[in-house]
């Protein structure tokens, strides 16, 4: 008797190049917007269009890596009040659902957890593989809440100060190991 197992491909591995990639944010101060990055951060990608059910992506993002080009916003948004940079480290998203939109554009769903805040967010993006297949671009980005993480403690609260949405965009250059 012959047993046949359903074959289904495995989605990709990918390598993100840490030089070249970005994890970049808006906010606003005091009425104005500000740019920053975070200056370190690793992701996980396992991805392929053909295979979204085998699909996943992980990325942790080094919160004292936040950089906006002012020392000390850089400095308050590591300490207590903000990210908490000591006791939390890391930030972390984990998406194993990820969802088709058409046209090389997808959808991750997921978890984000900032401080000891875990919340469900979508994260729309666009997977564009280079000819070949050996190397793509995935760009993309979200508005998240920053209270809804605890992020902003005592007058940092007031959203008068800094605005509660905050804007992420993302431009990962990939390739296969």
């Amino acid at each position: 008797m012959l047993l046949a197992a359903p074959s289904s491909q495995a989605a990709t591995s990918w390598t993100t190049d840490a030089t070249r990639s970005r994890l970049q944010f808006t906010a606003t101060q005091a009425g104005g917007e500000f740019d920053g990055a975070f200056r370190r951060f690793r992701a996980d990608i396992v991805f392929d269009p053909a295979d979204l059910v085998g699909s996943r992506l992980r990325v942790e993002i080094e919160t004292a890596s936040a950089a906006t080009g002012d020392k000390d916003r850089d400095q308050t948004l590591a300490g207590s009040d903000f990210f908490a940079a000591e006791r939390w480290p890391l930030a972390r998203f984990e998406a194993d659902q990820i969802v088709a939109l058409g046209d090389e554009r997808f959808e991750a769903r997921g978890k984000l957890t900032i401080r000891d805040a875990t919340r469900e967010v979508r994260v729309p993006f666009r997977f564009q593989p280079a000819a070949g297949g050996a190397r793509a671009d995935m760009t993309g980005g979200t508005t998240i809440r920053r209270l809804d993480f605890g992020v902003g403690q005592g007058e940092w609260r007031d959203t008068a100060l800094v605005g509660d949405p905050v804007q992420i965009r993302f431009v990962l250059l990939l390739h296969r190991p």
